[in-house]
């Protein structure tokens, strides 16, 4: 093991007395300390070394200010836990574990949920830090604990405001500042009737979930109902897209290409089964493209990417995914060989069709490469005058194949 050029010390918002041994001397010993500004200002005059706060931005920043410090002692600060949405996991991938030593503080969440009495393990966290209140849609489910991390003045209210236009108005939400500090403060009430408009910047948004009784569930399972998304018409319907994502198999951290996006239903839904998941949707029309954007939002994936532009010519320098959905230009020539060619071993491409080119195509790709090919038929129930029948819709082609290892 080299010996660390990094030292990391979580530091709350009780400063310096709040500080472990451990921490307490690494500060004492450092040659040079970069934190906040607000975090540089807990330490005393006990800590001598030159004190570095952060640029804004910070992370394009970061590598040039680690670099500047080679041998010297270097001690960055973090808020409470390094690694839980902190600088340690940035400072981890830039000069490796093995040069980097962590000194954790107690986390806001962990102190947020000791003093709600909420097991950590059944909470879902939710960092809102620098993203987009949107981002806590997927979350939100009646009857679920959230804890949502915020750094802006209004987090709080905006939360609140989310929560009463998604349908969940009744959500008991409790404010916590400053926790484990002189100036903790709780403040808690109904997402509804909240009335705090500003609060500390050091806060914790805690949320108990819970739907009007006309709220219509979007959990985070493939399928959701098809006017969930606004659209022209051009989406892969309900049922379909439930089928296509089981064969897609959403792993978390993995890549999707969604070709001919449309409504962007597709990439939506394989972004809210992780957080961790990632699309990219392509689409040549601006009108859909714009629409695909507001989904996003709405659905609580703001960190779908979005390229304006047709297949093949417009996927030849996106990361390699992981898997691809084609729902349009399945018959355009080049479209599946640029697919096909991009995807690695472990790979799982399904394209859909509905017209007699498209069918024609999907068969001659399953006759050279196999996978399974299957023609979907569904039928609604619909009115027919005084009495009710059933209404085929048209009939959907399926292939879906996964590249195997050489």
């Amino acid at each position: 093991m080299l010996d660390p050029v990094v030292t990391v010390v979580g530091i709350g918002a009780d400063g310096w007395p709040g500080l472990g041994a451990a921490a307490q001397d690494a500060l004492q010993d450092a040659d040079v300390i970069a934190g906040s500004t607000r975090q540089l200002a807990l330490l005393d005059d006990r800590v001598r070394a030159e004190r570095i706060p952060w640029p804004t931005p910070l992370l394009s920043a970061l590598p040039s200010i680690v670099a500047a410090q080679r041998g010297r002692r270097l001690v960055v600060l973090a808020s409470g836990d390094p690694m839980l949405f902190g600088i340690g996991s940035n400072l981890a991938a830039l000069v490796g574990a093995q040069s980097l030593d962590v000194i954790p503080h107690a986390s806001s969440v962990s102190l947020a949920c000791a003093r709600l009495g909420w097991p950590c393990e059944d909470v879902e966290v939710v960092s809102l830090v620098g993203r987009p209140t949107q981002s806590l849609h997927p979350a939100v489910q009646h009857g679920r604990r959230v804890v949502a991390l915020v750094s802006e003045a209004g987090g709080a209210a905006a939360v609140c405001a989310l929560l009463v236009a998604r349908g969940y108005g009744a959500s008991r939400v409790v404010l916590l500042e400053q926790l484990g500090g002189a100036a903790e403060r709780i403040v808690s009430g109904s997402a509804a009737a909240w009335t705090e408009p500003a609060h500390d910047r050091l806060a914790i948004v805690a949320i108990e979930c819970a739907a009007n009784p006309d709220t219509v569930a979007l959990p985070r399972t493939p399928g959701l109902p098809d006017n969930a998304f606004e659209h022209d018409g051009q989406i892969t319907r309900r049922e379909i897209r439930a089928m296509a994502l089981a064969a897609l198999a959403p792993v978390p951290g993995q890549l999707l290409w969604d070709v001919g996006a449309g409504s962007g239903s597709i990439g939506i839904e394989w972004m809210r089964c992780h957080p961790a998941s990632r699309a990219v949707a392509i689409e040549p029309r601006a009108d859909r493209a714009a629409r695909i954007r507001r989904n996003a939002d709405l659905l609580g994936v703001p960190g779908l990417e979005l390229v304006e532009g047709t297949a093949p010519e417009a996927l030849a320098d996106l990361p390699a995914p992981d898997a691809i959905f084609v729902g349009g230009g399945v018959s355009v020539a080049g479209v599946l060989d640029a697919c096909m060619r991009a995807l690695s071993p472990g790979g799982r491409i399904v394209a859909n069709g509905v017209t007699i080119e498209a069918e024609g195509a999907l068969t001659y790709w399953h006759a050279q490469y196999g996978g399974t090919l299957t023609r979907i038929a569904l039928e609604h129930v619909e009115p027919l005058g005084r009495f009710t029948t059933w209404r085929p819709a048209l009939p959907v082609t399926q292939w879906a194949y996964r590249i195997r290892a050489a």
